[in-house]
Parts: C-alpha cells; sequence; structure tokens
C-alpha cells in the first residue's frame, strides 16, 4: 500500500513539474498549455505504448508452436497471477534480459532475451517471468510508460519553450533566466521522479513474481546471473533506446550500482537481500519448496512444473524450412 501511495504521489509530482515547467515558460497560460500536452501525450501512450516498446527493443513475436516450453510455463504463471496470458516475444541478444509492456492484463506482452533462455535454468526463467507477469497485474507497465511519456514531454516542452522565446512572457515572473532554467534542471527532474517511479515498482514486481512462482530464491538468484552478465554484454536495442531501460529487469545499460535517484533499478544487492527475507518467511528451500505441505498450502514451482525444460524458441534457418534451438 505505501509503494502505491507513493506511486500516485510521484506520478502528481511529475504532472505538477510539468505545469510548473510551462508557467516558467509561457506563464498561466504556457501551464495550461503544458497540461493539455501532457494530456495529449499520455493518451497517445495509452494506446501505442505496447507497440512503440516492443518494436524499439527489436523485440520479434513467436507462436506457440515454436516455443511450447516457453508458453506452457507463461500460461501456469499466468493462471496463478490470475490475468490472461499475455503474448510473448523473444529479443536476440546475447545478454540476459526481460520486460514487460502494454496498457493492461487484457494487451500486454512479454519479452524475454535469447540470452536468458541460454543462461537461466528452467526455475530461474520462471522467476523472471512471474517478475514481469506481476508488473503486468500490477499495472505497472501503463504507470512506467506514462512517467517515461511525461518525463520526455518535460524536456521536449522545455527546450521548445526556449526556442520559441516562451520565456519573454511578461506572464512569466522570472523571464528568460525562467525558461534557461527550465532547460537545465525541469529534464534532471523529470529524471529523478522517474528513476524513482521505476525503482518503486521493482522491489514489489519482485515480491509478487516471487510470490506467484513460489520460489523467491530462484528470482533471486536469476536477478544475480543478469545483472553480472548484463554487464559484460551489450544490449544495442536498449543503448540505441536508454529512455526504455527502467522497463527491463535489470538495467541493460551500463550504469551506476548504487541505489539512488539517478539509478534506473534498485541495487541488485539489496533486491537479493530482499527475496531472501520474503524466502525465509514463506518458509521455503532453495528448489521452491515448503519442508512439509499443510493443507491450504499453495503449489509450489517445483510440483506444478515438473518434467518443464528450459525454455527454448526454434526459428527457421536461412532457407525457411529447418529449425533449431536459438543459443
Amino acid at each position: 500500500m505505501f509503494n502505491t501511495l507513493r506511486t500516485f504521489a510521484l506520478l502528481a509530482a511529475m504532472t505538477a513539474l510539468f505545469m510548473v515547467v510551462g508557467y516558467f515558460i509561457g506563464g498561466t497560460s504556457g501551464m495550461f498549455i503544458a497540461l493539455a500536452f501532457a494530456a495529449v501525450t499520455n493518451i497517445f501512450a495509452y494506446w501505442n505504448s505496447d507497440k512503440l516498446v516492443l518494436r524499439m527493443q527489436n523485440a520479434v513475436p513467436v507462436e506457440r508452436s515454436r516455443a511450447p516450453e516457453l508458453y506452457q510455463m507463461v500460461d501456469v504463471l499466468a493462471q496463478r497471477a490470475g490475468i490472461p496470458t499475455p503474448r510473448v516475444y523473444v529479443i536476440e541478444t546475447d545478454q540476459p534480459n526481460a520486460f514487460a509492456t502494454g496498457r493492461d492484463p487484457q494487451n500486454a506482452a512479454v519479452a524475454v532475451s535469447s540470452g536468458l533462455l541460454r543462461n537461466l535454468e528452467t526455475r530461474e526463467v520462471a522467476g523472471v517471468v512471474a517478475h514481469e507477469l506481476a508488473h503486468i497485474k500490477n499495472r505497472d507497465t501503463l504507470t512506467m510508460t506514462i512517467t517515461a511519456t511525461l518525463a520526455g514531454a518535460v524536456s521536449a516542452l522545455a527546450q521548445f519553450g526556449l526556442f520559441f522565446g516562451g520565456g519573454n512572457n511578461r506572464d512569466n515572473p522570472l523571464g528568460g533566466v525562467g525558461a534557461l532554467l527550465m532547460v537545465f534542471l525541469a529534464p534532471v527532474a523529470a529524471m529523478m521522479v522517474q528513476m524513482a517511479v521505476s525503482r518503486t515498482r521493482e522491489y514489489e514486481a519482485d515480491r509478487h513474481g516471487a510470490e506467484i512462482a513460489g520460489d523467491p530464491l530462484a528470482l533471486a538468484s536469476a536477478l544475480n546471473k543478469i545483472a553480472t552478465l548484463a554487464g559484460r554484454q551489450v544490449n544495442v536495442a536498449a543503448e540505441r533506446n536508454p529512455a526504455m531501460a527502467h522497463m527491463y529487469i535489470v538495467n541493460p545499460l551500463s550504469g551506476v550500482r548504487m541505489d539512488n535517484l539517478f539509478s534506473t533499478h534498485p541495487d541488485t544487492g539489496n533486491r537479493i537481500a530482499a527475496l531472501q527475507e520474503l524466502a525465509a518467511t514463506m518458509q521455503v528451500n532453495d528448489k521452491g519448496a515448503w519442508p512439509e505441505s499443510p493443507r491450504g498450502r499453495p503449489s509450489t514451482m517445483g510440483a506444478s512444473t515438473s518434467g518443464w525444460r528450459v525454455p527454448t524458441v526454434d526459428r527457421p534457418s536461412d532457407s525457411g524450412r529447418a529449425r533449431g534451438p536459438w543459443g
């Protein structure tokens, strides 16, 4: 509940920042124009964010026949989360990572990298998928997209205002100085709010995802592997579109590791520690199993996925006929 309230407060702060930028650029009228601009950009983001994000990250849709194990995993976990099975995409990159997008659970997608499927064990992949499904269930995908859209719009508004001389408006108390300050300060403030929203939602998704999978330590192990390998392998699509980095489960860029206002994600060590505490609270071992199975205890990932293999995805060769596992 606290994190939910904090997220709404941060979104309110972002909207207020947008209006302040408009005021310092064009006075009272500029403030209302900025609010209208924010509404338009968010309406566009609401209906098109999933398509834009998937295209920008070079995510390719995968049919069930080409990835039966992956689809079975997503199906089971989506049922546990109580949401429709999302569309499944694969990003062709050696860097292990994943993200979710979509305006609501009925219009959602989960994208995993080929590197994730190659480098992680079955339990770990399930933990990552469950984390992304938690984002979808909590509608974080929409919240984070709106935040990113507002952050970009704040910067654009400040630049446009200075270019068109909005700072000369007599209703603006600081004149051109105010417009100039907004050009430099507004993007920084917007980025800080955006990152704060992202980090808040990551902690929540870790907890809810671990509960969905019933295996907190599998997600902890996955985060450790992803964070280690992500620093060694370049995600070209993410590097080209760094504004989307906050959507991944682990920062795909070579950025800060500290848990501060300028990091896109919480410190991985802090996340792992929180998951270890959750595992102790849930009384599960490193295989996601309880010592005993009292009546009413939810089924574990190990029990419900017995016989699962590490998910692979088949793709056509250059001839379009022969198939083989990615990796």
